[in-house]
């Protein structure tokens, strides 16, 4: 398994629709970091959040998720509060190939900042605009910029395209657009 290079993210972006839309360098200037990398794609959040409330007492299950965990923020940045967390998505769009695996790392920028950001590996075959985690693990409110760079996606090829893709077994955040909640 080996970590594929710019020239590769940009072929099978441009081949297959990889990534929607595409950036095909580093935007930096004024912004938190997107684009191409050397050896990854750096994505943006977009303007939809979602961040986490206790205003309705809801009890946070991942089997009976409630709506009511959550306030909707659209905007051109977020502020989640001290100690909390918030949901958002990529402006980019995914479509894996069945022979890839891709891991998302957060930004040092955010890090630096005590926001850390989570996603699963996007397994083989899978497609969607990604559902981004942000945690505030600090004492103050932290701010988040929509539109610019959030998160930094490494694409591992294995020696072969595996036997079944997320695709094939439809796994149930296939084709996810919008902040997607937890599904049983």
């Amino acid at each position: 398994m080996a970590i594929m290079s710019d020239k590769w993210i940009r072929e099978q972006s441009q081949a297959t629709g990889m990534i929607e839309p595409f950036v095909d360098r580093q935007h930096r200037e004024g912004t938190i970091s997107y684009g191409l990398s050397s050896y990854g794609y750096d994505a943006r959040v977009s303007s939809e959040f979602k961040i986490f409330t206790n205003v309705d007492s809801a009890i946070v299950d991942p089997k009976n998720f409630s709506s009511k965990s959550l306030v909707d923020r659209p905007g051109d940045e977020c502020i989640i509060p001290p100690n909390s967390f918030a949901l958002a998505r990529t402006v980019e769009y995914f479509r894996i190939p069945k022979d890839v695996l891709v891991v998302c790392l957060g930004k040092s920028t955010y890090a630096r900042c005590g926001i850390i950001v989570n996603v699963t590996p996007l397994e083989p075959g899978w497609e969607g605009h990604v559902t981004l985690e942000f945690s505030n693990t600090t004492p103050l409110p932290a701010r988040i910029y929509a539109n610019e760079g959030a998160c930094q996606f490494l694409f591992f090829q294995g020696n072969e395209p595996c036997e079944v893709s997320y695709a094939d077994r439809k796994g149930k955040y296939m084709g996810q657009t919008g902040v997607t909640l937890p599904k049983l």
